[in-house]
């Protein structure tokens, strides 16, 4: 029915599109819908569903085939995590496995850490996460203390971890680290470390307030031996891969806040046409409509937008400012629909078996991770004011 009002996507309007969408849809209805309750009472999903989206060829999407991916550009993953948003999905963290954790492996890996874990990745038996923030360091990742001691023919790691996404299930995890401490050398570097070496625990999955079937925990490194081959690109230089990867996951956090919105719509409209007041469908009401026109609108501002930086990194021409741009707007948008939709529903809005309630408790963190939005503000005026500050740094140093 939104689809009626909405511009006709160019996007995903290719057959392969089609075809693609319509396997993703039969894949969260017949295999994760269902699922649902039972993952939030054990925050967390099942392995199975895992190994289902890799025999379907759902991770690792836009992955070169010989390491196991599909070998398809970055719009189809782009249309998988909308429809994961669309439906509220709040589960399984494909996302930050096949979008963020492969492709550091494919941008900065040696072949044979690409052949070692791209393969199993895409087939879902291996689960992957990312450890960058720390119990005292949020967005300031510089300040990591979690130090990496070099031993000759490994590093010795020590140190911790939180809010992992996927970290309870995870078999290995990308870890930001400090390396080279007290020497002009010192700098931040990214180790691969397998969950079965030993001294890295895991701690319990957190009770979140939502994303209740996403396993979130804090990791603890004890002492890890970590071979030198595990590490990722050079010494020194994972600072400086986090920020260039951290534009991709903004745009996937903004792509599932699309998803979340158009989503949120659609079950009110639904509702609406069919639960009545006063004698007629509460969508006959004025306030109604006018609600939901203004939500429809901001849906199809904000989508356009997203489509031309989903283009743009497709061509590996998305700057920060851009996805910065998109992270922190699509994602307050999709926060005041939820709301306005919320609000629609009435009191069954607020009760948990119906979607909204679930997409209202979901989307709140969106404005929290993969850098705040005040974070987002920041970045979007540094580039505007990029050749100011360029400016008096030249000043300061003459002075």
């Amino acid at each position: 029915m939104l689809h009626t009002v909405l511009l006709e996507r160019e996007i995903y309007a290719s057959e392969e599109h089609k075809m693609m969408q319509g396997m993703i849809q039969d894949f969260i209805n017949n295999e994760i819908i269902e699922h649902t309750e039972e993952w939030e009472k054990n925050g967390m999903v099942s392995r199975d569903i895992w190994e289902r989206a890799g025999k379907l060829g759902l991770l690792c999407i836009d992955m070169p085939e010989n390491y196991g991916g599909s070998g398809l550009d970055f719009s189809f993953s782009a249309l998988f995590i909308e429809e994961l948003g669309k439906k509220g999905v709040s589960g399984p963290g494909f996302s930050l496995h096949s979008d963020i954790v492969a492709p550091y492996l494919l941008k900065y890996g040696t072949e044979a850490q690409k052949q070692k874990y791209l393969p199993q990745m895409a087939t879902g038996k291996l689960i992957t996460s990312i450890g960058m923030t720390e119990p005292n360091c949020g967005s300031d990742l510089k300040a990591i203390k979690t130090n990496a001691v070099d031993k000759g023919d490994h590093y010795l790691v020590n140190g911790q971890k939180t809010f992992i996404t996927n970290g309870y299930m995870c078999d290995m995890a990308i870890v930001a680290v400090k390396t080279n401490i007290g020497t002009e050398k010192e700098g931040v570097s990214l180790l691969i470390i397998e969950s079965a070496y030993d001294g890295f625990e895991k701690g319990i999955p957190f009770k979140k307030i939502g994303m209740k079937a996403q396993d979130t925990c804090e990791l603890f490194f004890d002492n890890v031996k970590v071979p030198k081959e595990n590490l990722l690109g050079e010494e020194g230089s994972g600072f400086k891969i986090m920020m260039t990867e951290l534009a991709r996951e903004r745009l996937t956090v903004a792509l599932n806040a699309i998803g979340g919105a158009e989503g949120a719509i659609e079950n009110t409209i639904d509702y609406t046409s069919t639960r009545t007041a006063f004698k007629q469908p509460i969508a006959a009401f004025q306030n109604t409509q006018f609600k939901l026109a203004e939500c429809a609108t901001q849906l199809q501002v904000h989508q356009t937008f997203v489509d031309r930086c989903t283009q743009l990194l497709t061509k590996h021409q998305l700057t920060a400012e851009s996805a910065s741009m998109a992270k922190y707007s699509a994602t307050e948008m999709h926060s005041k629909i939820v709301d306005e939709c919320l609000q629609l529903f009435g009191g069954y809005g607020y009760i948990w078996d119906y979607p909204i309630a679930r997409m209202y408790a979901d989307n709140r963190v969106a404005r929290i991770y993969a850098g705040t939005n005040e974070i987002m503000k920041l970045l979007i005026a540094r580039g505007l004011f990029r050749e100011l500050f360029q400016h008096l740094k030249a000043i300061k140093k003459q002075v």
